[in-house]
């Protein structure tokens, strides 16, 4: 019973994660940190703080789940591509 149960909750886990949508770059809260989904394309003039292989797989607040996706702890709810990047790119 308990194997069962497990094994349900891991599935019902990994549903309820694939349906959280991807963060938008139109999105307000990512347009507010300039989130890019694709670091590479980062505008360096708008945010100097940007350094070329900064991303956020690499980023602190990112919490992989896949090896394209992730949560982050600013946009609860949406994906970040990882990959992407936004001005609160931290390694603390």
């Amino acid at each position: 019973m308990l194997s069962v149960c497990s094994a349900t909750s891991v599935v019902l886990a990994n549903e309820a994660w694939a349906a959280e949508p991807a963060l938008a770059e139109s999105d307000e809260a990512a347009r507010k940190l300039g989130y890019r989904t694709l670091a590479t394309t980062v505008d360096r003039k708008q945010f100097p703080s940007y350094l070329p292989g900064q991303k956020c797989g690499t980023c602190s607040l990112f919490q992989s789940a896949d090896d394209k996706w992730g949560d982050c702890m600013l946009f609860s709810g949406k994906r970040v591509a990882e990959a992407g990047w936004c001005s609160s790119y931290s390694t603390m």
